[in-house]
């Protein structure tokens, strides 16, 4: 847990709720907060398995699995290959337009790029408004809703100065929800509505009270059952194991469009995918339980 990311408090947050969790399940348990000496903060932890709650990277872009593979070490969720896909943002929507999975119309421009040329493209080709976002983080990080060129070019020129390449999105007004996926299973769909913030930013997602949790999503019966298996496809297409949660939007409650999966949802107590597992009867500890014994030697 911990580490040096722009989701580095989060990730202390859900690592301490994992820690009672699995102490009250009866493992022991040693936390590492990784740092840039991390060979040797695993090895000195002397673990029999890892239990990866560290998101942003280096825990959800395949480097921490690479090492603990190196080492031989187990460990809980996806493999290398998937956490590389599931952290990348364009790789992502490419896979999933390849499947026949719906996902908002992009332009991805990398730090090198001409960046007034490829925001005029970007303009022609979304039309406003649309979402800049950074290629490769999590949490909602470094995410606006652009509404004008003026802001377009500010934002765009800000999110690549601070992480490098990004991506625009054609925005899609609708429903915000999630699904969460538990080894083979597709999670209630739970319905995200921010109180005060324009979309389900930073803020809305990890203070408690600024997001109204609504389970199961108001949907019809037909689109409920729509929604989770394309998820469920997400989440095969990406390559995920163990768990993982799949964010979209409902355009008019009958349309979804899928954005990302996240390979290491958090955990912390306003986090999403517990609120679905509770949903359906699966407790906090249970959860934890599921998804510590579904770790695999790679």
């Amino acid at each position: 847990m911990g580490g040096w990311s722009s989701e580095r408090e989060i990730s202390l947050k859900s690592g301490l709720n994992v820690i009672a969790a699995l102490r009250r399940l009866g493992y022991m348990v040693s936390s590492i907060d990784i740092n840039r000496n991390l060979p040797d903060q695993i090895r000195q932890a002397n673990i029999d398995v890892a239990f990866i709650i560290l998101h942003g990277k280096p825990g959800e872009d395949g480097s921490i699995q690479g090492f603990l593979e190196l080492v031989g070490i187990p460990y809980t969720g996806s493999g290398i290959a998937a956490s590389a896909i599931g952290i990348d943002k364009v790789i992502s929507k490419q896979l999933f337009r390849a499947a026949g999975i719906p996902t908002p119309d992009w332009v991805a421009i990398r730090r090198k790029d001409d960046l007034p040329a490829r925001l005029k493209e970007a303009v022609a080709t979304l039309g406003f408004p649309m979402i800049v976002k950074p290629r490769c983080e999590g949490s909602s990080v470094g995410i606006e809703i652009i509404k004008d060129a003026q802001a377009l070019e500010t934002a765009a020129a800000a999110v690549r100065e601070k992480f490098g390449d990004l991506l625009l999105e054609k925005f899609i007004p609708g429903m915000i929800a999630t699904v969460g996926i538990l080894g083979e299973q597709a999670l209630p769909i739970l319905e995200l509505a921010p109180k005060h913030q324009e979309f389900y930013n930073f803020k809305a997602k990890y203070t408690k009270g600024e997001t109204e949790f609504i389970i199961p999503a108001r949907l019809e019966p037909a689109v409920t059952e729509l929604v989770q298996k394309l998820a469920l496809r997400c989440h095969e297409v990406v390559g995920c194991e163990g768990f993982s949660r799949v964010d979209l939007v409902v355009e008019d409650a009958k349309k979804p469009w899928f954005l990302e999966v996240n390979t290491i949802p958090g955990l912390t107590d306003i986090s999403d995918l517990p609120a679905e597992a509770a949903h359906i009867g699966i407790s906090y500890d249970e959860l934890i339980r599921q998804i510590l014994l579904s770790a695999r030697k790679r």
